[in-house]
């Protein structure tokens, strides 16, 4: 009578001879989450060697990766750590960031770091401003995308110069990137440079362009708790424009209730309602760039 050794590490003990067929209903090679609810009677006190957490039964509950000093979490990497990478690459960002803004005030332009989720409508919105805006004050763009230079060329059919910016992989447009991106750009003296931001409304509130505002987009198709998604976005935000207001008969969307999540994150950012489409709103937009 001898113990068989099976994978799962426990024994069982057989008084018969090894010649026969073994009619187990378990055939030791399962993959079901580990609930044995087999006829045998013997104890499975093993231990798995694998150290993944079983979490089969589990009282469902949410996930918080930002709540550490870090305010993120990566694979391997410690909060200790993830914050000193970050403190020298912001480092590093906002000497350029500085030197930026001293070319800006030099020349006496407005800057603004337009920054949105992906279809706002923020380039539509730029485009008509730049029409509106012709023979009235020099303007030039730099517009940041992962990929094409699709935006940048509408753009350029305004008769307005402005530069392409790919990221790639990258999630947002940093100062490097700018200062670069100006050195190819025409004198701009009293003019305005509007920077348009790769579309996320996450990366981007970090970074610091050299710009005088940053500027949040919100489009009515989006939803008015945005502001409370992404707070650091909207409280890094002078302004947040909620687009495509002429859409509102057609989307469930509450300007009331968006502006007082806005003035949650935000006591002080202000507010205007525009549409691209129709010119409503576009008055007060281009009041507050003349007064900016």
């Amino acid at each position: 009578m001898e113990p068989v050794p099976y994978d799962h590490g426990h024994e069982h003990t057989h008084d018969h001879p090894h010649d026969h067929h073994h009619d187990h209903a378990h055939l030791h090679h399962h993959a079901h989450p580990h609930q044995h609810d087999h006829a045998h009677s013997h104890s499975h006190e093993h231990e798995h060697e694998h150290e993944h957490e079983h979490e089969h039964e589990h009282e469902q509950g949410d996930l918080h990766y930002g709540k550490g000093e870090a305010g993120l979490s990566v694979p391997g990497m410690g909060q200790r750590q993830l914050i000193a990478i970050e403190m020298d690459v912001l480092a590093k960002n906002n000497l350029l960031a500085a030197h930026n803004r001293e070319h800006f005030e030099a020349a006496n332009q407005l800057v603004l770091n337009l920054v949105s989720s992906p279809g706002s409508g923020k380039t539509t919105l730029l485009c008509e401003t730049l029409r509106q805006l012709a023979d009235k004050r020099p303007c030039a763009v730099i517009e940041g995308d992962q990929q094409t230079s699709a935006d940048a060329d509408r753009i350029r059919a305004t008769g307005v110069p402005a530069i392409q910016i790919n990221t790639g992989k990258g999630c947002h447009l940093d100062a490097k990137m700018v200062h670069d991106a100006c050195h190819q750009l025409p004198a701009n003296e009293g003019g305005i440079l509007f920077i348009e931001n790769v579309g996320n409304l996450v990366c981007p509130a970090s970074f610091d362009l050299g710009e005088k505002y940053k500027v949040a987009i919100l489009s009515v198709t989006e939803g008015e708790e945005k502001p409370l998604k992404y707070p650091h976005m909207f409280a890094a935000a002078q302004l947040m424009v909620i687009n495509k207001i002429d859409l509102l008969p057609y989307v469930s969307f509450d300007v009331a209730r968006c502006i007082e999540n806005a003035k949650r994150v935000n006591p002080y950012i202000q507010v205007i309602q525009v549409s691209a489409t129709t010119g409503e709103g576009m008055e007060a937009w281009l009041s507050w760039l003349a007064s900016a």
